[in-house]
């Protein structure tokens, strides 16, 4: 049985192959949400995207995902992608619900993972978010892994 660390490689591999030469940023995302789904199944609770409206630049829009009903729209700094989104870090959160001003779109989430994306001249474009219905879902082995994955999503031809 391979590693969770050997996933994320399988699957970054797999979703680099996917989108090479792929100029839809629409389609290299959803490619994204969905490769991630399959590889993590229900750990991954909701897996998907949101963007940096281009109309309204400080809030987050609901880009390709795959799960439950996500919230439409996230002001920066609100909950758990707004603060990825306001800081350009990676939140990894155990608890949700200890989160201060954490938005419960889906009240079975209960940890979550959030890893800012960049295009190519580095400008935050949007927030991978993941969610599980497990407490403590995520640790540093899926923060690496995402963030090589959000690394090269937007960059790599």
């Amino acid at each position: 049985m391979s590693s969770k660390a050997d996933a994320y490689q399988d699957v970054r591999k797999q979703i680099a192959a996917v989108i090479a030469g792929e100029t839809s940023r629409t389609a290299r995302l959803a490619t994204a949400s969905c490769l991630l789904r399959e590889m993590f199944g229900e750990r991954f609770f909701w897996t998907g995207f949101y963007e940096v409206d281009p109309a309204k630049p400080t809030e987050l829009v609901v880009g390709p995902y795959q799960g439950t009903m996500g919230c439409l729209r996230i002001p920066f700094g609100r909950g758990v992608c707004g603060a990825a989104a306001a800081t350009g870090e990676t939140q990894l959160v155990e608890d949700v619900h200890a989160f201060p001003g954490h938005i419960a779109c889906d009240s079975r989430s209960n940890s979550e993972i959030v890893v800012p994306v960049r295009d190519a001249a580095g400008a935050l474009v949007a927030v991978l978010d993941i969610d599980s219905t497990e407490f403590g879902a995520f640790d540093e082995v899926d923060q690496a892994g995402l963030e090589a994955i959000c690394g090269e999503l937007l960059t790599i031809d």
